[in-house]
């Protein structure tokens, strides 16, 4: 009989009248197989889920002494983490329940109970990702966005509805409810679970895996967690092991205390910049120091949100008392708080901690400073004082090349100081400075008509969408009750918002409304046209909705590089909104200010925002409010009523949820009309033996891609037109432009997917010259066509493809159609310089191999062009793990480029992954040959 606890690790834990049992840390270490005190919590957590679920077969005794073997030096052992729970977001949820729904579809054609397929771990999927900002700056904003939330997606929330009825351990959050990063942190989240498992009552960490990149934020109250792909994530819920290399673990000392006027938002960006510079991607990373007590709880998991854009796999903080008073104060059962402290103690994690590292890095707090990132990428941090130059130093350098005759000073003066006194608008807008008309087109202005009939002034610099949005920012009450309170003093100052500002609020959850109402702060908010939008991720994640056409059609004539500024976490290309060449992202209080200035290219520390109502000037400093009121206001506005009571029917919804009627059974019922939801091929005609691998001949080169290609290039999430493949198979199949709603909520349709692909109208094929979008050349014929047609073409040809580019290919978000629409389109191998982890595991997760160039490489370097035919040796004798392969590259004349790359499959569990062409085909071939 296998042993389930070789180490005799497994004891009773008393609390109250309640025996429970747990995996105890400290007997592994008096038998000398670690020393706790050394090991990081985020590997003392790994370890105990290690400890916990041996069972002799998946998970064994080796598998322990690997996980406690965990020194600075990472010894090059792999583990396999089993999640206690896992959560999903409805764009990445939707695909997986379609996959789930065609796993029992498969499992019922091979004549098994399709109920085989069945998670084995709690799931929560919260519906965040839909809403758009269509109607904004009024009262019944919410209303009519909702309205058509629920009119564009009803058949994708019917699928859910199925599933959340035709699966065990599978909860829906309906619409309308907030953002599932702070729903988790504000009520999923239990740090510690009181949980039967094994017909017992045990007591275990709380850790998971998401289908979101932003994930770890719950590791600001604690616990172990990350984004992965749905792929892996559904592989999980089927109670599948993530095998991954032990980790190496950064420790990140904390010093000082935020500075007057630096918020959380400013910390997470200066930490996300310096981290980008260290480096560490596939790296846990974990807060200590003096430093930590000086940050709230909420300021933490700002911080752990932006764990993906720092490069990390997690960013997270040790429990401690502000831990327990934050689960006190989000409404927590105060017998469980009881439970998390008597439990961690036992264990050793709770409070201070002083492990070793693999690497320590210093933060002061005392040198951050008010902040934004952006254009494109979050890492790029810009001072606020250095704005102006930062935004004309961009402008002057995209445009240079049209400045005919100019002024040699009066250009420096223009890019350095800006050239004089600002013009002051009389409606309490930041005009732009005054500069000299030679300097045309850096100081273009276009007149535009309002839909009111109003006219505005736009040019480079004015922003023309700010929005506080994203869980990054909403779940911090000190940063979301400084921008109440600096509405509150703009609006007594008589300042406004230019109208061709779209403006617009997102909270996290429906706590945030009430304690802006507590405070009496929403109205001001509202009077700058901050109005509640939805409770959804919004603008950050895409959905900004559209911008007035006429400010539109002026982007488009005059090529303006208009801005966005949003207390979001991300600012791709192209991702908040197509039009939009310029995003920054700030903190709450700052969309405010920048929306009052109306432009980007403005010394807010120099420069008045506008005049009040004796038309002198005002400043920033003098409405930005100070800490002790922002501090009184949250004790005086946020309580644990509000939490317990807007999550106390969270599972629930509104009247429109109860009047979807979902389909019902265990076996889905495939409509082949649905636009939305539809079987994927993945499953069908499904083979029970492994396809297993072999070397790739006479491949071609799909795309020829540059750095930093992120998901939102590879698989974009926001509207599409007509004129690209997938609105052309919409509209074949019956559907108007106007009803195409966004590529995210197309996930559940593989057809509209696969033509998505590499479709992002910002992505740059290096095979073509000047070319933005989904274009490539198909070489047998030499005619530019686009993605989804040359890959039909050599699909029906036989050849297999490949894809070449260049650093941290797939940056971004847990996107799992970037790998699945990589794989439909042929694509059997992406050579690259380096990935960013989730894209790589997507890949391996489709059985799409990802390889990478020695260090040095490039397919620059290498004088390749992607015209070649791609040859890759050493697969006939199968995989291995980071097996070196050779590449042979043939140009037209014959003439061969030989070089080497390491297959990107880092542990054994990958190797059978991708042997059996996907993860989930690995699953369902074990489901159904299992006795």
């Amino acid at each position: 009989m296998v042993d389930s606890d070789p180490f005799g690790a497994i004891r009773e834990f008393e609390h109250g009248d309640t025996t429970y049992k747990m995996a105890d840390l400290t007997v592994l270490e008096e038998q000398g197989l670690c020393e706790l005190d050394k090991l990081p919590v985020s590997i003392r957590i790994l370890l105990e889920s290690v400890l916990r679920n041996v069972d002799g077969d998946i998970i064994t005794e080796e598998d322990v002494r690997n996980a406690a073997s965990w020194e600075p030096d990472v010894p090059n052992v792999e583990v396999p983490f089993t999640p206690s729970r896992v959560v999903l977001q409805d764009l990445t949820g939707v695909p997986a329940v379609v996959d789930l729904a065609a796993l029992r579809s498969a499992a019922d054609r091979a004549g098994e109970d399709p109920k085989v397929v069945e998670p084995e771990v709690p799931c929560d999927l919260v519906i965040d990702h839909s809403v758009q900002v269509d109607f904004f700056g009024t009262e019944d904003a919410y209303e009519k966005n909702v309205e058509l939330e629920y009119e564009r997606n009803s058949e994708r929330y019917k699928a859910l509805k199925w599933a959340q009825n035709a699966f065990d351990n599978f909860q829906v959050v309906p619409p309308g409810t907030g953002i599932v990063h702070q729903v988790n942190l504000e009520h999923l989240g239990q740090v510690v679970h009181d949980r039967e498992w094994r017909d017992d009552q045990w007591l275990l960490p709380d850790t998971l895996v998401g289908t979101d990149s932003h994930t770890p934020m719950i590791g600001g109250i604690g616990v172990v967690g990350w984004g992965v792909g749905g792929i892996e994530a559904e592989a999980a819920m089927l109670g599948q092991p993530i095998t991954m290399k032990l980790p190496e673990v950064v420790g990140v000392k904390l010093e000082g205390e935020l500075p007057e006027g630096a918020t959380a938002t400013d910390l997470v960006l200066h930490v996300t910049e310096q981290l980008r510079e260290v480096g560490v991607v596939d790296r846990f990373v974990e807060f200590f120091g003096p430093g930590v007590e000086n940050l709230s709880v909420p300021d933490r998991a700002t911080i752990s949100n932006m764990a993906p854009e720092q490069g990390s796999t997690i960013s997270m903080f040790p429990v401690d008392e502000a831990t327990l008073d934050y689960l006190e104060l989000t409404g927590r059962d105060p017998d469980h708080i009881e439970v998390v402290r008597e439990y961690l103690e036992s264990q050793g994690l709770f409070g201070e901690q002083h492990p070793e590292y693999t690497e320590t890095v210093d933060v002061d707090l005392s040198a951050v400073e008010p902040s934004l990132a952006g254009p494109k990428r979050p890492q790029d941090r810009v001072p606020m004082g250095d704005m102006k130059t930062h935004f004309r130093g961009l402008v002057h350098g995209e445009f240079e090349e049209q400045l005919d005759d100019y002024d040699e000073y009066e250009l420096q003066q223009w890019l350095g100081e800006g050239g004089g006194d600002p013009e002051l608008a009389g409606d309490g807008g930041a005009a732009a400075a005054q500069v000299d008309a030679d300097l045309n087109p850096l100081t273009k202005r276009v007149t535009v008509e309002m839909d009111d009939g109003t006219e505005a002034e736009i040019g480079h610099g004015s922003v023309v969408v700010s929005a506080i949005t994203s869980c990054t920012n909403t779940s911090n009450p000190s940063v979301m009750l400084a921008a109440g309170l600096l509405a509150r003093n703009a609006v007594e100052k008589g300042l406004d918002v230019p109208e061709y500002v779209k403006t617009s609020l997102a909270p996290g959850s429906r706590v945030v409304t009430e304690y802006l109402k507590k405070a009496e702060l929403l109205p001001y908010l509202e009077d700058l046209g901050y109005s509640v939008v939805g409770y959804g991720c919004t603008t950050c994640i895409g959905n900004a909705g559209p911008l007035p056409e006429a400010i539109e059609n002026a982007i488009d004539e005059h090529n303006l590089w208009t801005t966005s500024v949003l207390s979001g976490n991300r600012n791709f290309e192209a991702r908040i909104h197509p039009k939009i060449r310029a995003n920054y992202l700030a903190s709450p209080p700052l969309v405010v200010a920048y929306g009052l200035a109306g432009r980007m290219d403005i010394d807010l520390e120099n420069e008045p925002l506008g005049t009040d109502d004796e038309g002198e000037p005002v400043y920033l400093a003098d409405i930005w409010p100070d800490t002790n009121e922002i501090q009184q206001t949250i004790h005086d506005s946020v309580d644990p009523s509000m939490f317990r009571e807007k999550y106390a029917q969270v599972f629930e919804g509104d009247e429109r949820w109860e009047a979807l009627e979902a389909p019902t059974g265990d076996v889905y019922e495939w409509d082949d009309e649905s636009t939305y939801i539809r079987e994927p091929p993945f499953f069908k005609d499904f083979p029970l033996e492994e396809p297993g691998v072999s070397d790739i001949e006479d491949a071609r080169c799909l795309m020829t891609l540059g750095d930093t290609v992120t998901t939102d290039h590879i698989s974009p999430a926001g509207p599409f037109g007509p004129d690209l493949p997938a609105g052309q198979w919409l509209m074949d199949h019956g559907v108007d432009p106007i009803d195409f709603n966004t590529y995210g909520s197309r996930r559940g349709n593989h057809e509209v997917m696969m033509r998505g692909t590499f479709a992002n109208v910002r992505i740059e094929n290096q095979m073509l010259d000047d070319v933005e979008g989904g274009y490539t050349i198909h070489h047998p014929t030499g005619e530019e066509t686009t993605v989804f047609e040359a890959s039909g073409r050599y699909r029906e040809e036989g050849t297999p493809l490949v894809v070449l580019s260049g650093v941290e290919f797939g940056t971004g978000s847990s996107r799992d159609w970037a790998a699945k629409g990589t794989d439909l389109l042929g694509v059997r191998a992406t050579i690259a310089e380096s990935y960013e982890r989730i894209y790589r595991d997507n890949l391996v997760g489709m059985g799409v191999l990802p390889l990478q160039f020695e260090d040095g490489d490039s397919w620059e370097s290498l004088g390749l062009d992607g015209t070649e035919y791609f040859s890759i040796h050493g697969l006939d004798d199968g995989l291995e793990v980071n097996d070196e392969l050779t590449v042979v590259a043939t140009k037209d004349d014959g003439t061969e480029v030989e070089f080497d790359v390491t297959a990107q499959v880092g542990t054994p569990a990958a190797v059978k992954y991708v042997e059996n062409g996907g993860i989930l085909h690995y699953v369902l071939r074990r489901l159904l040959t299992q006795d």
